[in-house]
């Protein structure tokens, strides 16, 4: 996933432990794999249940995995940019 998700110019970190694969994609966006499913939340809520509702693609097919993924990043970046970088700062010296 990581790979296929470069090629679509998304950096992200993996985990693994416990049987899981996990990737940081961005600020609200963890692609989880058993090795035979991907998985990430939609941010949308099933009304009735209370529950977030998680999309899933099948681990076979990393490179469409990582599109439908792509999708849900390029809609997390709108919502949540990365600050603008404070250039000048500096600490005051210590008393």
């Amino acid at each position: 996933m990581k790979v296929e998700l470069g090629l679509c110019g998304i950096d992200a970190d993996v985990n693994d432990g416990y049987g899981l694969a996990v990737v940081s994609v961005w600020t609200g966006l963890t692609v989880w794999s058993d090795g035979l499913t991907f998985w990430w939340s939609t941010g949308r809520l099933d009304a009735r249940r209370g529950q977030v509702l998680y999309a899933w693609h099948a681990a076979a097919e990393p490179a469409r995995a990582a599109r439908r993924v792509a999708f849900r990043y390029t809609d997390l970046r709108r919502a949540h940019p990365l600050p603008a970088v404070t250039t000048g700062a500096h600490c005051a010296d210590p008393v």
